[in-house]
């Protein structure tokens, strides 16, 4: 099976400091890959690498199984001025929709029933005329989600989905993620949280002195998986 993502001796950093260097790692269908690492150790840069929003010190990323770049979901860490955004939920998520609109300047019929079915799919749509910035942070998240989806039914880039959410909320958002999975996306997702990431994911990426890329089993029985997991680590960045 042709993967869907695959980095090829990837070197990742700013101008001439490299934060890691030497990885490589592949991304099926149906795949759920959890990036963990220590504080520094390039998580982030790595995923805009991925999406292309940075360019790769060495090496490369590859995109294969007919998916484009246009085709893929994704939800960043939100910064504060982000999460005061004075748009409605409806505008933000069809925003989700803007790499199949081309050069034209508005949404078709096609794109706002996509945004009207993932607002539905993520429990938001009765908050479709809300103004974002009233949400609570599960509210947003879910959300900034159904945006992420208006773009992908393939694969979905998370960068920490549950940073500053109660515990509670942050479970329910990690289930919601799993469903997705479950239903056949394919997710990809930095976390701080180690007992969530082994609790969902199939594969696990560990960023950091001693590199590692396997299965979920294989990273427990690793010296890096180890020794992260007894330290309770999980920090991000």
């Amino acid at each position: 099976m042709t993967a869907l993502l695959t980095a090829e001796n990837l070197s990742l950093g700013y101008e001439s400091r490299v934060i890691a260097c030497g990885l490589n790692f592949s991304v099926g269908a149906g795949d759920y890959l959890c990036i963990v690492g220590e504080n520094g150790s390039g998580k982030t840069t790595l995923m805009k690498t991925l999406l292309g929003l940075q360019e790769p010190l060495g090496g490369k990323v590859v995109i294969g199984a007919g998916l484009k770049k246009n085709q893929i979901g994704y939800l960043p860490q939100q910064t504060v001025i982000q999460k005061e955004f004075p748009a409605s939920v409806r505008e933000i998520v069809l925003s989700g929709c803007q790499g199949r609109c081309g050069l034209r300047p508005f949404y078709n019929r096609v794109e706002k029933q996509i945004a009207e079915e993932n607002m539905k799919r993520m429990g938001v749509f009765e908050l479709a005329s809300r103004c974002y910035r009233e949400l609570s942070g599960g509210q947003q998240q879910r959300v900034l989600l159904a945006r992420a989806l208006c773009a992908t039914q393939k694969l979905l880039l998370l960068d920490e989905p549950v940073s500053g959410l109660d515990p509670m909320v942050a479970d329910g958002m990690y289930r919601l993620i799993s469903s997705l999975n479950r239903e056949g996306i394919t997710v990809i997702m930095i976390s701080h949280d180690m007992a969530a990431a082994l609790r969902y994911a199939s594969h696990v990426l560990h960023l950091g002195a001693n590199l590692f890329f396997g299965t979920k089993e294989a990273y427990l029985e690793s010296e890096p998986g180890r020794l992260f997991c007894r330290a309770g680590k999980g920090e991000s960045r």
